[in-house]
C-alpha cells in the first residue's frame, strides 16, 4: 500500500466560500493545518496539492466565517421563556433572584446548554458578560471546543443588588484574577478572560478605576452594560452630571480594550467619545428593542466598530441569524423608512458586524472574523442546496431573510471540528438537555421566579 506524506489536518472540498469582500466563490477546497488556514483555492488544482488526515464534503454548502456573540449571558440560560410579556423591571424582580440562587452545578449546567445551543447556531466563538461561578463556564468553554471570552459579574453597590451578589473592591478583582490567571489563554488560546463592569449603577468609582487599572497591568479587555436604559443614564446625570460615556472618559479609563454592551441611548457626544477612544460596542438587536433602537448607522458611518450579541437565551434564544433578521427590519422601519432609505442597512454591513465586528470586540481581527491564508480556522458549513435558499439572485440578502440555525451543518474551531453533519461530537446533547430541565425546575422553586 503506498505511503501518503499529509501535508494537511482537514481539507474541506468542493464548497463555495464567503469571501472576505462578501463574495461568493463556488467550487473551492479550503486546507487546513495546525488550526490555520492555510490556502484556500480551485478545488481541481489543489486537489492535486494537498493531502489530509480527514477530509469534509462540501457540496451544497457554502462556508462562512463562524459567528461571533459578542454580548450573550451563559449563566441564564435556565431563563429561557420566563421574562417576556412581563412589566419593569425585571431585573429586579426575577433576574437578581435568579442570579443570586445560582449554584456551581447550575452555572456549570447552563454553559453547556449554552455552547451547545451556539454551535447548533453557527456560532464559534462568544464574550461572556459575567456571573458567579464562572470557572464552571470555563470548564464548559474548553470542553465545548468552542472559543471564549468570560469574566466575573462585578458589583460592590446598588439599591436592589443582594449583599450575597456583592463584595468589595478588593474581592471583586481577587476574584477576577484568579480566574485570569487559572483560564486565561487555555485551550490552546481559545479560552480568554477579562475584566467587567455590571453596570455604571451597580460599581463604586473606586472599583471602576481599579477594573481598569488592573486589566490594563493584565493586558487584557474590560467590558460593561452601557446605555441600555434610562434610568442608568438618569443615575450618572444625577450623580456626576454626566452621561455614562462622559463619566468613565472623565475617569481617564477609556480606550480601545473597552467594549460597551448594549450602547442604545447615546448622545452625538457620547459617539464622539467612544470614536475617540476607539472603544468596540455591541448591539443586541432582540433585547434591545424593547428598549430603544441604537443609532447604528452613524456610528458605523464614523468608523466605529459594531459587534452583534444575543443577550442570553432569557431574552431570545442564542441564534445570531435570528438577531440579523430583526435587526434588519428595524433599521429600515426606524431609520429608512422616515427617509425614504431602504437601503440603509445592508445585509453585507449586519454580516460584517456579525463576523468581523465580533473579531473586533474581541481584539482578535488579525485571527478571527474572515476567512483568509493565515487566519485561525474557525468556520461554519451552510447547507444552501434547500428550497428556502435556492435558488437565489443574492445570496447575502437570502443569508439575512432565509437562512436559519438548522441550516448549519458544519462547525470548525481552531481547525477542529465540533460539529459534522448537525452531530456536536464536543458534548452530550441528550444528557444536556435532559439534566437542564431538571436544573430548571429546581432553580425555579429555590428563587421562587
Amino acid at each position: 500500500m503506498e505511503n501518503i506524506e499529509y501535508n494537511a489536518d482537514l481539507i474541506i472540498k468542493n464548497c463555495s466560500v464567503l469571501t472576505p469582500d462578501f463574495n461568493v466563490i463556488d467550487d473551492q477546497y479550503v486546507v487546513i493545518k495546525n488550526n490555520y488556514i492555510i490556502d484556500i483555492g480551485n478545488a481541481d488544482l489543489l486537489s492535486k496539492v494537498y493531502h489530509s488526515r480527514e477530509t469534509l464534503n462540501g457540496n451544497g454548502k457554502l462556508m462562512m466565517p463562524g459567528l461571533i456573540d459578542s454580548h450573550t449571558h451563559t449563566c441564564q440560560q435556565l431563563l429561557r421563556g420566563r421574562i417576556a410579556d412581563e412589566y419593569p423591571m425585571i431585573w429586579t424582580r426575577i433576574m437578581v433572584p435568579f442570579e443570586s440562587n445560582l449554584k456551581e452545578k447550575d452555572v456549570y449546567i447552563s454553559s453547556q446548554l449554552s455552547c451547545l445551543e451556539m454551535i447548533k447556531s453557527g456560532t464559534t466563538a462568544f464574550i461572556d458578560a459575567g456571573g458567579r461561578h464562572m470557572h464552571q463556564v470555563a470548564d464548559s468553554v474548553l470542553e465545548s471546543g468552542l472559543r471564549g471570552i468570560i469574566t466575573c459579574s462585578t458589583m460592590d453597590s446598588g439599591r436592589d443588588i443582594p449583599d450575597t451578589m456583592k463584595s468589595s473592591t478588593e474581592k471583586n478583582i481577587s476574584t477576577n484574577l484568579q480566574l485570569f490567571h487559572d483560564y486565561h489563554g487555555t485551550g490552546n488560546g481559545r479560552l480568554d478572560v477579562w475584566f467587567s463592569l455590571r453596570s455604571i449603577i451597580t460599581c463604586t468609582p473606586d472599583l471602576i478605576q481599579k477594573v481598569f487599572e488592573t486589566a490594563k497591568d493584565c493586558s487584557t479587555g474590560v467590558q460593561s452594560h452601557m446605555n441600555e436604559y434610562p434610568n442608568e443614564i438618569s443615575y450618572c446625570l444625577e450623580n456626576f452630571q454626566m452621561r455614562p460615556f462622559e463619566y468613565l472618559e472623565s475617569l481617564g479609563v477609556l480606550d480601545d480594550h473597552f467594549l460597551g454592551a448594549h450602547s442604545i441611548l447615546l448622545s452625538e457626544n457620547e459617539i464622539d467619545i467612544i470614536k475617540t477612544y476607539n472603544s468596540k460596542i455591541v448591539h443586541c438587536p432582540i433585547s434591545n428593542s424593547g428598549k430603544g433602537i441604537p443609532k447604528t448607522p452613524s456610528l458605523l458611518q464614523k468608523g466605529i466598530s459594531v459587534g452583534f450579541g444575543t443577550d442570553g437565551a432569557g431574552h431570545s434564544g442564542l441564534s445570531l441569524l435570528d438577531q440579523m433578521k430583526v435587526f434588519k427590519s428595524l433599521m429600515r422601519a426606524f431609520w429608512g423608512v422616515p427617509i425614504f432609505d431602504p437601503v440603509v442597512m445592508p445585509s453585507k454591513s449586519i454580516l460584517e458586524m456579525v463576523t468581523l465586528g465580533g473579531a473586533q470586540a474581541m481584539m482578535r481581527e488579525d485571527e478571527l472574523g474572515t476567512l483568509e491564508i493565515g487566519k485561525k480556522a474557525d468556520m461554519i458549513l451552510i447547507n444552501i442546496d434547500q428550497p428556502h435558499i435556492q435558488p437565489t439572485h443574492n445570496l447575502l440578502n437570502t443569508l439575512i431573510e432565509s437562512v436559519n440555525s438548522n441550516d448549519i451543518t458544519d462547525c470548525i474551531v481552531d481547525g477542529q471540528i465540533v460539529m459534522k453533519n448537525r452531530e456536536v461530537l464536543t458534548l452530550d446533547e441528550e444528557k444536556i438537555i435532559f439534566e437542564s430541565k431538571l436544573a430548571m425546575k429546581e432553580l425555579s422553586i429555590r428563587a421562587n421566579i
